[in-house]
């Protein structure tokens, strides 16, 4: 697995460029194109092994790639991924403390399932942005797809102390605490306050399916 940089890595070397380029120009993806913030919506059935947490629990399903007529082809997204990370390596060259290049390219990461170099990324944001719950809640779901339960949660946790009733941040404190904790009165917890702070969640069926099924176990 690749090794985190330090949050004080700055200077970009071609290597180092060329290999994020090449990330996104192979998988296709950029910044924004994947939702981060929630994990995959799951169904009741389906329980992730905890040896295993990103086993069930990946991104939301996004567009099919051609899937339409209007939808960009795959070479186009690719060129446009390889494009954008080439373009903002070499601003963070000049810029590297912009929190929003650093936001880009802990996203663009992430796409690509490199999570321990998303998290370094995220990090690095948050000693400029601390109250960024967005990032955080990123950076906590990061850690989960490295088998990380621990760190996911006190990264929600912080997140939630700076934005109690986060919907995204909620839903996923309770999936980590379920799969990743087995603590289902947590995650109960977690899930019974996105649906009272919440109360049109677009995916209220699903928690409501979650709480059932964690409060039979």
């Amino acid at each position: 697995m690749t090794q985190i940089k330090t949050t004080s890595d700055t200077n970009w070397t071609g290597p180092q460029a060329f290999a994020l380029a090449a990330v996104c120009l192979l998988l296709g993806v950029s910044g924004g194109w994947l939702a981060r913030r929630s994990l995959m919506t799951p169904t009741p059935a389906s329980v992730a092994s905890p040896a295993a947490p990103a086993a069930d629990f990946g991104q939301p399903a996004s567009p099919e790639f051609g899937s339409s007529p209007m939808a960009p082809s795959p070479q186009q997204l690719q060129q446009a991924a390889g494009s954008q990370a080439a373009r903002l390596l070499e601003q963070l060259k000049a810029d590297p403390n912009n929190p929003s290049l650093l936001t880009q390219l802990g996203n663009i990461s992430y796409d690509a399932k490199q999570y321990p170099a998303a998290i370094d990324y995220y990090q690095r944001v948050l000693k400029l942005r601390p109250a960024d719950t967005s990032v955080r809640t990123d950076m906590g779901t990061a850690y989960w797809y490295t088998g990380n339960a621990d760190a996911a949660i006190e990264q929600f946790n912080k997140a939630l102390s700076y934005e109690p009733t986060k919907p995204d941040t909620l839903f996923n404190l309770g999936i980590v605490k379920s799969q990743g904790k087995k603590d289902a009165e947590g995650a109960i917890a977690a899930w019974q306050k996105l649906l009272a702070s919440n109360p049109n969640y677009e995916n209220k069926e699903t928690v409501l399916q979650l709480i059932a099924q964690a409060k039979s176990h």
